[in-house]
């Protein structure tokens, strides 16, 4: 056992699996905002809202206030959705003891000010050393005991080694990367080219169609990735390409449902009303665009799903553009 207290703020699926992860490892509390969540976690060590049929380690102890959980916390785990990071940064803030580091979970960014998770995190907390844990990882899979692989991302490497160990357990391997820009970008853009891949799937495209569009879809993210900040190899490894197979090709993907929706001919609005879980690709979509622009960055593929999800464009007419912007040099936009 590591003699640490790692405390995970968050009770959905990926908070609490990653929470029943550190349990192996070390002392774990989390935190979640639902009184039943946490009522259920303790007495029934089950969260079967986001988790259906999965048993959780019995050495998780659930809490519904902040200050209870972060107080004595060595290590914070942020597993909170992107509209509500900085108000649960804010609200621990006063409690978090001096230069513990926080790990985001979190695959979005934030609407207004287009920052990443780590930079809001920077912005209400310095001083405190930031990270990601990022990668292909379907929760239930690794709930079931499937294999799987994850990177953290951080620039302190001393640091950044003894949380892999934090992390590391069993089938769940944790590589480590220092490319904390590019990792966190890839967790995020990889949400808006699966949306495209459902919707072309929704539609009735083949396994061809899909395999281009994830293809050219992680040229185009990987272009704005390294003219933001990350590096080329990122986007080749886990959490790039590793993380937009998972989630283009999963029907577990919260992100390929909603495209899948919308090419069935559904609304973004009624979609997101029957979802129990947050899809931050629909989130995500016009922040990435307002970075692509300011980056000078061709995202067609983006672009496109974009205008979908604001309502601009049909599914139907988004698919025929996509299909028409595949027709260029390999090595050009689109």
């Amino acid at each position: 056992m590591i003699d640490l207290n790692v405390s995970v703020l968050g009770g959905g699926s990926w908070g609490t699996t990653v929470a029943s992860l550190v349990a192996r490892n070390t002392e774990v509390s989390l935190w979640a905002r639902d009184k039943a969540t946490v009522d259920e976690i303790n007495k029934k060590h089950t969260n079967e809202k986001y988790l259906p049929g999965a048993e959780l380690s019995k050495k998780i102890k659930a809490y519904g206030r902040i200050k209870k959980v972060v107080k004595d916390a060595d290590v914070i785990v942020m597993g909170v959705p992107s509209n509500a990071f900085r108000s649960v940064l804010e609200e621990m803030k006063p409690h978090i003891r001096a230069w513990v580091p926080i790990i985001s979970l979190t695959k979005g960014l934030e609407k207004g000010t287009d920052l990443r998770m780590t930079q809001v995190i920077q912005e209400v907390l310095p001083g405190h050393p930031v990270g990601v844990l990022t990668g292909p990882n379907l929760a239930r899979e690794i709930m079931a005991g499937q294999a799987a692989a994850s990177v953290i991302a951080m620039e302190d490497e001393i640091i950044m080694q003894q949380l892999q160990k934090v992390f590391n357990s069993g089938l769940f391997r944790v590589y480590t990367n220092d490319d904390v820009v590019g990792c966190e970008l890839g967790g995020v853009l990889k949400n808006i080219i699966a949306i495209a891949v459902g919707m072309g799937v929704g539609l009735g495209a083949g396994d061809n169609t899909r395999s281009a569009l994830i293809t050219r879809g992680l040229a185009e993210v990987t272009r704005l990735g390294v003219a933001l900040g990350g590096r080329a190899e990122t986007f080749a490894g886990l959490a790039g390409m590793g993380d937009m197979l998972a989630t283009c090709i999963s029907t577990q993907s919260r992100n390929h449902h909603v495209g899948f929706q919308l090419g069935q001919g559904r609304s973004i609005d009624q979609i997101i009303e029957d979802m129990v879980m947050v899809a931050e690709g629909v989130k995500s979509a016009p922040t990435v665009m307002a970075l692509a622009a300011r980056a000078g960055v061709e995202m067609p593929i983006a672009r496109d799903v974009s205008q979908v999800i604001e309502g601009n464009r049909t599914p139907i007419q988004a698919f025929h553009g996509l299909i028409r912007h595949m027709a260029g040099s390999e090595a050009e936009p689109g």
